[in-house]
């Protein structure tokens, strides 16, 4: 324990220090985080010997991404959002559908030991996008606000809506859907997992925004305990919906919009732990996914697995979102940004792990077309993040002075 721990303090230190210089440069810090897990993990020095369970991985997954997903929400520009709804709206509704049908018919023609329930189940764990793979993009302030906002939006709630989705295919995989059949399952799952995590998030964090705005006024926050109740909030937004039967990552995005707007002149300061909190359990999941997931996983790619892995970052989503935004009024380059900046992460590890722990049949299989399609979005969405968010920037910023857009 005390040899892993060193190796992985020792590397935030080294990481901080030059974090500022890598954000700027071709290289993400997710590409350097796995790589590095890889590096130090069984299949390189094997200095880190941390034995995980799925559960763990699971764990640190979900926490890492209810925190992304509170602070990308809270540090939304509501007037750029208003004026754009209908693209997050447009991405969730028909892009997201358009994603899982076209990875289902791209599946069924390709992986042969899958059965159609099996295939469904892939489609739908590499539908949702990573809020924090996807940060570098978001964050950006190049890239022309309505499309930040929008694939901030789509990324937050997309996660939360493939929720109900994936269960409804494991109990059908499984056969424990019930009376009803699949389809009641699906309206009581889709009901329950979006209504009580929109309850929760919104519900706390009223609370708590009202409970910190009465000590801001009363001079009662010192400046250290500033630092700690955005985390605390964004973690029991998330387990308390998931608890409650609720989606977890609808309760932290929701939670996270409405602490943007109530607390809208002290945001700042409460979010800048919460930041740096999210950004060093980033580093910590993604460097153990590359230690002890990565290696492990790549013995069971298949030429089937690459193709699908490759298609999936590529055609299965980026030509349901070109379509979904047809008459938006986006330029092409745009609906292609925003189709390629659909990279996957977290919520496909945790919905992987939910797979493997149902025991579906040739479930190693699809938690190996998982891995490996993360591990390629994180090498080709980290390359090709800030040059790309840079050069659209500039276009975009001609277009306007051109009084084209």
């Amino acid at each position: 324990m005390y040899q892993n721990l060193t190796i992985l303090a020792l590397f935030v230190v080294v990481y901080s220090s030059v974090a500022g210089r890598i954000e700027r440069s071709w290289i993400s810090g997710p590409i350097i985080f796995t790589l590095f897990g890889l590096l130090i993990g069984p299949f390189g020095f094997n200095l880190f010997s941390f034995e995980t369970d799925r559960e763990s991985v699971k764990a640190l997954a979900e926490l890492t991404l209810a925190l992304v997903l509170f602070t990308d929400a809270a540090n939304a520009d509501i007037e750029v959002l208003k004026k754009t709804k209908a693209l997050p709206i447009r991405l969730l509704l028909v892009g997201l559908p358009l994603t899982i049908l076209v990875g289902f018919g791209v599946g069924a023609l390709l992986v042969e030991n899958l059965s159609l329930i099996g295939v469904a189940l892939v489609a739908t764990l590499l539908a949702p996008t990573d809020a924090a793979l996807g940060k570098g993009v978001v964050t950006n302030e190049e890239v022309p606000p309505p499309v930040r906002q929008g694939l901030s939006v789509e990324s937050g709630l997309n996660d939360g809506i493939c929720v109900p989705i994936l269960y409804v295919f494991l109990a059908m995989a499984t056969g424990s859907t019930g009376e009803g059949g699949s389809w009641n399952l699906a309206m009581v799952l889709v009901a329950e997992e979006i209504g009580i995590g929109l309850a929760v998030g919104l519900v706390l964090t009223g609370l708590a925004a009202f409970l910190l705005k009465y000590g801001w006024q009363k001079n009662w926050l010192t400046h250290s305990w500033m630092q700690v109740p955005v985390v605390a909030l964004a973690l029991g937004c998330f387990a308390a919906a998931q608890w409650l039967g609720g989606s977890g990552f609808i309760a932290a995005f929701a939670g996270g919009f409405l602490f943007g707007i109530l607390a809208k002149e002290e945001k700042e300061e409460f979010l800048l732990a919460a930041e740096g909190t999210g950004d060093t359990l980033a580093l910590i999941t993604w460097v153990i996914f590359g230690a002890a997931v990565v290696g492990k996983a790549m013995g069971h790619f298949t030429w089937q697995i690459w193709l699908y892995a490759v298609l999936s970052l590529t055609l299965i989503r980026m030509l349901p979102v070109y379509l979904s935004l047809t008459g938006m009024g986006v330029s092409t380059e745009g609906k292609l940004f925003m189709g390629w900046f659909g990279p996957r992460g977290l919520a496909s590890v945790v919905f992987a792990v939910i797979v493997v722990d149902a025991n579906v049949e040739h479930s190693s299989t699809i938690a190996a077309t998982a891995v490996c399609t993360i591990m390629l979005s994180i090498l080709a969405h980290g390359v090709t993040a800030n040059p790309w968010a840079s050069g659209l920037g500039k276009r975009f910023a001609k277009r306007q002075r051109a009084g084209q857009v």
